[in-house]
C-alpha cells in the first residue's frame, strides 16, 4: 500500500464498539507506517458514506485521536496525522460501563506521543492467546487485564517483563510482574464491615452471584466469612432464576443486570429500596449515582487504575500497585 493510502473497514459483526474501530484502524495505519505525519485522513462524510456509520460515531472517534493528539484538523480542509507516536496495547476482558472509565482515563493521560490500541479477550483463552501472540513485537507497552486460566502465564512469557503491565486482578502473576490491581477479598470484607449498621436493619443478607459470572470467587468467600462473624442470616443465589426480591431482604450482586430486575421488581411489588429492601452492588459506573435515587456501590476507582497504567507507559520505572476499594453509600442501601 503506498504512502498516504488507507482503507477503514468496520466490522459490523464485532462487539468491539465501532467509533473504538476507527480509533484502532487510524492507530494501526500509523504504526504500520501507512499512514504518515501530514496525511490527509477521510473526511467524516466519505467514512460515513462508506461504512454505514452515524457521523456521531466518527466526529466521536475523531475527537479521542484529536484528544490524543494523533490527528489534527483544519477549517475547509478536514482532518490529518498529527504526529508518528508510539503505540500501547490494552487487553480488557470486556467494554463495559467501568471499563470504558478506566480506558479514557488510560487515554487521557497519555502523552501526546502515545496512542492505544484496544482488545477483548472475554475469557476466551484461545482468543486471549491469538491477540497477545499477534501483537508480540508491535507495541512500546502492554497493558492486560489477566483472567483465571493456566495458560496464561505461559502465553505471557513472549512479552518482555519490563513492558507488561497486569491489570485489576492478581491472578496468575509473579512476584517480578509489574502490576495494578484491585482486592477482592480483605478489601469487600472491610467495605461491608463499614456498613455493618445497615445491614442489620435487614433480617437476611443474599449475595446473588451468577454461574455465569467471572468475579474472583475470593468475595464470595469473605462475605460468609464477614455473615459468620457478626452473626447475619445469610444465603448466595448461583441461579438467576431463584432471584426474586422479598421485604426485610438485603441483595448484594456482582452482575449489573440483575441490578435492573431488583429495580423493577421494587416498582411491581410497591418497595422502597433502603426500606424494604436494600442492595448494594459491585463497581461503580457514571450512572449508578443516578439510578432511583442512587445505588450503593463497593468499587475501586478506575479512573486511578487507569491513570497508574498510563504512568506505567510513560516511565520506565517497575510498578506494584494496589488500587483501593472503597464504599459508597447512597439510598439504595
Amino acid at each position: 500500500m503506498e504512502k498516504g493510502e488507507f482503507l477503514l473497514t468496520i466490522n459490523h459483526e464485532s462487539d468491539v464498539p465501532k467509533y473504538l474501530q476507527i480509533v484502532n484502524a487510524i492507530s494501526n495505519a500509523i504504526a504500520e507506517n501507512i499512514l504518515h505525519q501530514g496525511d490527509v485522513l477521510p473526511s467524516v462524510n466519505v467514512i460515513c458514506k462508506t461504512t454505514q456509520l452515524s457521523r456521531d460515531t466518527v466526529f466521536k472517534a475523531y475527537s479521542i485521536l484529536k484528544d490524543q493528539n494523533v490527528i489534527e484538523s483544519v477549517p475547509n480542509k478536514g482532518y490529518y496525522v498529527a504526529n508518528e507516536t508510539r503505540k500501547v496495547l490494552l487487553v480488557l476482558d470486556t467494554f463495559k460501563a467501568y471499563k470504558e472509565v478506566l480506558y479514557h482515563s488510560f487515554i487521557k493521560n497519555l502523552p501526546d506521543n502515545f496512542i492505544a490500541d484496544i482488545q477483548f479477550h472475554h475469557y476466551n483463552i484461545d482468543n486471549f492467546k491469538t491477540i497477545i501472540n499477534n501483537s508480540v513485537g508491535k507495541y512500546y507497552k502492554y497493558i492486560v487485564m489477566n483472567f483465571d486460566d493456566e495458560n496464561i502465564p505461559d502465553i505471557l512469557t513472549n512479552i518482555s517483563s519490563d513492558k507488561l503491565l497486569l491489570i485489576d486482578w492478581n491472578i496468575h502473576s509473579n512476584p517480578k510482574n509489574n502490576y495494578v490491581f484491585q482486592d477482592f477479598g480483605k478489601a469487600f470484607y472491610d467495605a461491608l464491615k463499614e456498613c455493618l449498621y445497615l445491614l442489620k436493619k435487614y433480617k437476611e443478607i443474599v449475595f446473588v452471584y451468577p454461574s455465569y459470572t467471572n468475579h474472583p470467587t475470593e468475595t464470595i468467600s469473605f462475605f460468609i466469612k464477614f455473615c459468620s462473624e457478626y452473626h447475619l442470616k445469610h444465603k448466595i443465589i448461583t441461579d438467576v432464576n431463584e432471584f426474586e426480591i422479598k421485604k426485610g431482604i438485603a441483595y448484594i450482586s456482582t452482575n449489573d443486570p440483575i441490578l435492573g430486575r431488583f429495580l423493577e421488581e421494587c416498582r411491581e411489588k410497591n418497595f422502597e429500596p433502603g426500606e424494604d429492601v436494600g442492595f448494594l452492588s459491585y463497581n461503580e459506573t457514571p450512572m449508578k449515582k443516578f439510578i432511583y435515587k442512587g445505588i450503593s456501590v463497593v468499587s475501586t476507582d478506575f479512573n486511578e487504575l487507569g491513570t497508574k497504567a498510563a504512568e506505567f507507559v510513560t516511565s520506565d520505572k517497575p510498578m506494584q500497585h494496589y488500587i483501593p476499594t472503597k464504599l459508597i453509600l447512597r439510598e439504595s442501601l
